[in-house]
């Protein structure tokens, strides 16, 4: 079959020539689900009619997109792409509904984040196999992973087994952090009982899900497992090319940093969109630099904080509509100081119970969002004076050892 025309294949991966990093210690590189299985395993795809959900971070260890791959295969047949919020080449921003593409020579692109998020039998008709191969991130309310479920279950009730090419956790398989989801308070940003920051590769998730019965059908599951990955490991120490997953998570810091600066997204302060540097610069017009004073007099671990001024812009594929659009904000940048001892849901945990503290008058919350976001409603009982902090961050320690306990039996790596 033809490959898709270079434009493509320069859109996948940004317009940039993608190097993959420098390994250090002479550590072998990783190999991700989708290089072992069209180097090991192609048995598992031969003469199958393919549904492939994805978008620009399913790449090989050469930046090669992998539909690219498969239509390069003979008795390989692709005949649907599924794509998940942001679209299939990742240019579209948080919440924008995309709709279905038709691209010359190339499968139908079905979106997943427009009229539906839940493939229809439609759409899975004709198929005998779902392949998924998307870069996680690793925060519980990264919705790709509440895409991953509502494939699986779709799969399930068509009769159609999945195969979960493996990824790593940009943010290692070691560290867990924050409460785990209650759910009574389920949805699309969150739709498991997992902790924020939960250790888990997408396939290590993936069977997490089905061991656990978290969905209502449950598909015959193959996961594809890397090669060379381990759980102490983060992203830049895989040798991999790091693709945006999407468009305000530019690079691996703003990623470690996004499960706890994330919860400001149901507050009205800004989270940092509109600016080049989404969740590490925070703030508002009526911040108060002593907040800044406070979180760096805190000394949280691995972490300092800088004084700053931005002004939100209008950022086409990033944001459009941000918070303060146009407006002059004091705020603070999260500068790591050391990624393994950093703790992400804490630190914007204490933030926001120091701004409340601070700008009350000023401060509010959006209780639905954040109870979605935080998993529970703690926080939002915190932030109104009705919860105290040191028994938020006890409930936490318990959810994480109780977590650790629980995804023992799926993990696949040492």
């Amino acid at each position: 079959m033809k490959l898709l025309p270079i434009f493509f294949l320069i859109t996948m991966v940004g317009g940039q020539t993608i190097q993959r990093n420098q390994l250090k210690n002479n550590i072998l590189p990783v190999q991700t689900g989708l290089d072992i299985l069209l180097s090991e395993k192609t048995e598992l795809i031969q003469s199958k009619n393919i549904g492939l959900v994805t978008n620009q971070s399913g790449v090989n260890q050469d930046s090669i997109p992998n539909y690219t791959l498969l239509l390069e295969l003979d008795h390989i047949h692709l005949k649907a792409i599924f794509a998940p919020e942001h679209g299939f080449f990742g240019n579209f921003s948080a919440g924008h509904k995309i709709e279905d593409q038709h691209l010359k020579e190339f499968p139908i692109i079905y979106s997943l984040y427009g009229n539906t998020r839940k493939p229809t039998l439609e759409m899975l008709d004709g198929l005998d196999l779902i392949i998924y191969d998307i870069q996680d991130i690793g925060a519980r309310f990264y919705t790709f992973i509440s895409t991953l479920g509502l494939v699986m279950e779709a799969a399930a009730e068509a009769g159609i087994p999945v195969i979960v090419l493996d990824r790593p956790n940009p943010l290692g398989g070691l560290k867990i952090e924050g409460p785990v989801l209650d759910l009574k308070y389920s949805s699309f940003v969150g739709m498991y009982p997992i902790p924020i920051r939960y250790g888990l590769t997408i396939g290590e998730l993936a069977k997490m899900i089905v061991g656990e019965k978290w969905i209502k059908s449950i598909p015959e599951l193959y996961v594809v497992k890397m090669q060379n990955w381990q759980r102490k490991m983060t992203f830049d120490e895989t040798g991999l090319p790091w693709i945006k997953p999407s468009p305000n998570i530019p690079d691996l810091e703003t990623a470690i940093i996004y499960p706890g600066m994330c919860l400001l997204e149901a507050t009205n302060m800004s989270e940092g969109r509109g600016t080049f540097q989404p969740f590490k610069k925070i703030g508002s017009p009526w911040y108060y630099d002593e907040i800044t004073m406070d979180m760096n007099g805190m000394k949280l671990s691995g972490v300092t904080f800088k004084k700053i001024k931005f002004t939100p812009k209008s950022i086409k594929g990033m944001s459009e509509n941000p918070k303060y659009l146009d407006q002059k904000c004091i705020g603070l940048k999260t500068i790591i100081l050391d990624q393994s001892n950093f703790n992400s849901v804490e630190t914007g945990l204490k933030f926001l119970y120091i701004a409340q503290i601070m700008t009350a008058r000023s401060f509010s919350v959006n209780s639905k969002s954040m109870n979605r976001l935080w998993g529970n409603n703690q926080l939002t009982r915190l932030l109104q004076g009705k919860e105290h902090l040191n028994k938020i961050l006890k409930e936490i320690n318990s959810d994480e050892a109780l977590f650790r306990t629980q995804r023992n039996p799926y993990l696949l790596y040492d």
